[in-house]
């Protein structure tokens, strides 16, 4: 096959224990999936998970006990941090049902949504689409993927962020409001998931603004943690 210019590479995330690496496809992030963070954004309840779209290439990847450079993106000046939960499919699938969604998984692993609040806030008030505030280049960190055998009981895993060495979002993964299992049967009756897709499953409450300089630590208990440092 002739292209009219070089692909790019693949964006891929390595696998833990191994030389592999998990070539991405899509990255799915989910909204307001933690009560408590619905609350601080002025909701509340158990509405319908609703969902948005990074690019693929969006990822940073933060390789473990490093230090790893965040550019501060442009045209915003209100950057917000979201630590998450990611979910790594392996197996793909439609209409996935709730009691069979955890056997399309292949591994977990930390993630940041990092967001131009501003520009989200501007786009919520015009009803246009978050695009702006959400996928734009780097905005995607993400540390290595665990594989789903070794990751452990990832439903009820402590989830925590610190900047500047000091507590900013601390929470369980049980406090979701839609678990994993529910998410993925309602995200993909909206989309068919494919293998290397990735979902940023939510954040829980505490999120707020970072500056160049900051250093964001973040961690899922039994999946280790990253550090970042906007530059």
């Amino acid at each position: 096959m002739s292209y009219v210019f070089p692909p790019a590479p693949a964006p891929s995330v390595p696998v833990v224990g191994t030389e592999a690496q998990f070539p991405v496809h899509r990255i799915y992030c989910v909204g307001r999936n933690y009560e408590e963070h619905a609350k601080e954004m002025g909701f509340t309840g158990r509405e319908p998970p609703f969902f948005f779209m990074k690019p693929a290439d969006a990822i940073v990847v933060a390789a473990p006990g490093a230090t790893t450079p965040l550019p501060y993106p442009s045209l915003t000046t209100n950057l917000h941090h979201e630590i998450e939960l990611v979910v790594a499919i392996g197996k793909g699938g439609k209409n996935i049902a709730a009691a069979d969604a955890l056997s399309h998984i292949y591994g977990y692993a930390v993630g940041l949504d990092m967001t131009r609040r501003d520009l989200q806030n501007d786009m919520k008030k015009q009803g246009r689409p978050w695009s702006i505030g959400k996928g734009f280049d780097h905005s995607a960190p993400i540390g290595p993927i665990t594989p789903a055998a070794q990751a452990g009981d990832v439903g009820k895993a402590g989830i925590w962020l610190q900047v500047n060495g000091v507590d900013r979002q601390r929470s369980n993964v049980a406090q979701l409001i839609w678990n994993i299992a529910e998410t993925i049967e309602h995200l993909s009756a909206a989309w068919e998931l494919q293998p290397g897709d990735l979902i940023y499953i939510g954040t829980p409450e505490g999120v707020g603004a970072v500056v160049t300089g900051d250093v964001l630590e973040g961690g899922v208990d039994g999946l280790g943690s990253i550090r970042l440092k906007l530059v």
